[in-house]
């Protein structure tokens, strides 16, 4: 039987931050689950680097969830990954964010976390996950991540166990080559 991959995201995902994983996944042979607060078809962001001091924010495509937060059983699942853009600001807030990201570390499976994913991570009332740990998200997430514990690295993909973090949507062909190394 094939892997199968949890992606969580929702509206103002960051939209080669769910697309590449998605494909790449799907690629693989695996199956790749997208979930969201609610079934719905998501509306994504495209973030940019075009001289400003920050990104620049544009609508991108529109993508489907197939399950809602309250109905993942994460224990069906081998893999996490947790895009950014705007969605980690809100989802982190869903009360079933802790059982399911809390799920991946407690059962030591992989998780890939890119760009704002570290503020998702935020929401697991247990740092011990990452205390001790190296990883790297976007800059402007820095506190975040030394708020969970973790050593902040500027390095713009981190593999630390099972726990893969990336910079932004640049780094996106190491950091799921770095995951799907870890599903084995």
């Amino acid at each position: 039987m094939g892997k199968k991959i949890l992606i969580l995201a929702g509206d103002a995902v960051e939209a080669l931050e769910v697309y590449y994983p998605y494909f790449r996944v799907l690629e693989e042979g695996y199956e790749a689950v997208i979930a969201s607060p609610n079934k719905k078809v998501l509306r994504t962001v495209v973030h940019d680097f075009e001289g400003w001091d920050t990104y620049t924010e544009k609508p991108g495509y529109q993508i489907e969830s197939q399950i809602a937060f309250s109905e993942v059983d994460p224990s069906e699942f081998d893999g996490l990954i947790i895009p950014g853009g705007r969605a980690p600001e809100y989802i982190r807030l869903d009360e079933n964010i802790p059982r399911i990201v809390g799920h991946f570390f407690e059962a030591n499976k992989p998780v890939g976390a890119i760009c704002h994913a570290a503020l998702v991570l935020g929401a697991l009332k247990n740092n011990q996950f990452f205390e001790g740990r190296t990883m790297t998200a976007y800059t402007a997430c820095q506190i975040d991540v030394e708020n969970l514990g973790a050593r902040y690295t500027k390095d713009t993909l981190h593999v630390d166990g099972k726990l893969v973090s990336g910079h932004a949507w640049p780094d996106l062909p190491g950091f799921m080559r770095e995951f799907l190394n870890l599903l084995g």
